[in-house]
């Protein structure tokens, strides 16, 4: 794709970026096929072709307007276009250029502005956590729409106490110990069994990623750095990996290289945090090693979700079914679809909620198919989006591993 930046442009590090990035597409369309909002709408302007055009053309001096703006506000940023595009285009970083130049020169109203300050400054709060004991507390009162992004109150189980000579890294996040925290406590418990202890940096706190996909760049990067912060100290003192239990964290993470490489500060730690990053799943064939025989699997078919930012975002596909075969689970994906969002990505089931619910109930009829006893999945916001929609349990796969050990 031939571009022509414009001069406000040419010789900024966005701009460059985005060119290089727009010169790999062809625009061949095959992102299309497995773009969700395309699949929804059938607007060429909500599948990434479309979206892609937009950009390059604000890129070459096209004032952006509020329709502009709305397009790239209803891409999920799943990034099934990557896993489906033949030119190895880089459509994610790119989204993020558009979005930040956009929202630049387009003004929201009042209201969306409100919102989105909310979800950025509210989600990363200290105050999260008792706003949502309150919420537990009176779920019974809520309307649907609020009780849906109220998980009822979790116990969390203990905190695995023996020590180690193998430490890793776990980010707790900012939302999951306040509203299911034993997601933690069992990637904890399950690590402890298989020789490995697990710590929490106590100033490490959101990964960046709510901030930064809300177009707030700067305040993302700042959360970024203070992470890199927290975790430096154990990582000259030999933690060998930073654990991810929530894929859309681990996706951002493994990113920090890539979003602080201009920072002369920290683009050298931001690069060693990236290659120190695994997706809780990447330690599954060590752990199907030192835990077979520890492990008692409950019968019953297992439905699994793989979010985005695992399959497309991380590239990480067929590990939990494969190795949680292994310990004598039944596993699998479904077989319509298993490429396609659920919705809830991010902030998105909040601002777009009408798409996003659309994308829930598909999701749900698939999986549906297999009458699995439980659904699971390796992200919070995918099991408390899709649990808003069912009465089957909805879980992370590694609560049933914990259950499992338990049982042993």
């Amino acid at each position: 794709m031939q571009t022509n930046l414009a001069p406000e442009f040419k010789h900024t590090a966005d701009g460059q970026a985005a060119e290089a990035i727009l010169r790999k597409c062809v625009h061949c369309g095959f992102c299309t096929a497995t773009c969700p909002t395309y699949q929804l709408l059938g607007d060429e302007l909500d599948g990434p072709r479309g979206r892609i055009y937009l950009i390059k053309q604000v890129l070459e001096g096209t004032a952006p307007t509020r329709k502009t703006q709305a397009h790239l506000d209803r891409c999920l940023t799943c990034r099934n276009c990557e896993s489906t595009c033949p030119s190895g285009v880089d459509y994610g970083h790119l989204v993020d250029i558009g979005r930040k130049i956009v929202d630049a020169k387009v003004e929201r109203p009042a209201g969306e502005r409100f919102v989105r300050w909310a979800l950025k400054e509210g989600l990363t709060s200290p105050l999260f956590a008792p706003a949502m004991k309150m919420g537990q507390l009176v779920r019974g009162l809520l309307p649907a729409s609020l009780k849906a992004k109220v998980p009822a109150a979790q116990d969390a189980g203990a905190w695995p106490t023996r020590t180690h000579a193998r430490k890793v890294l776990m980010l707790a996040g900012c939302v999951q110990p306040a509203m299911m925290p034993n997601i933690n406590s069992a990637t904890a418990r399950v690590l402890d069994a298989a020789g490995m202890q697990t710590m929490v940096a106590a100033k490490a706190g959101c990964c960046g990623a709510v901030k930064f996909h809300l177009n707030d760049q700067d305040g993302g990067m700042t959360e970024m750095r203070a992470n890199i912060d927290a975790w430096w100290p154990h990582i000259e003192a030999g933690a060998e990996a930073i654990v991810m239990n929530a894929s859309g964290c681990g996706v951002t993470v493994k990113e920090y290289g890539h979003i602080l490489r201009d920072d002369p500060q920290y683009a050298a730690k931001a690069r060693r945090i990236s290659e120190l990053t695994k997706d809780l799943s990447e330690l599954l064939p060590e752990l199907v090693d030192q835990l077979r025989g520890k492990v008692s699997a409950k019968a019953g078919q297992l439905a699994f979700h793989p979010p985005c930012t695992l399959q497309h975002g991380q590239q990480l596909r067929g590990g939990v079914e494969e190795h949680m075969g292994a310990l004598g689970f039944k596993v699998n994906t479904c077989r319509v679809e298993p490429h396609l969002c659920c919705g809830s990505a991010g902030t998105y089931s909040v601002l777009n909620p009408k798409l996003a619910y659309e994308l829930r109930d598909r999701k749900l009829r698939n999986l549906g198919e297999m009458q699995p006893e439980q659904i699971v999945s390796a992200n919070i916001g995918c099991i408390t989006h899709l649990q808003s929609g069912t009465g089957t349990p909805v879980k992370h796969w590694v609560e049933l591993l914990d259950e499992a050990l338990a049982q042993a």
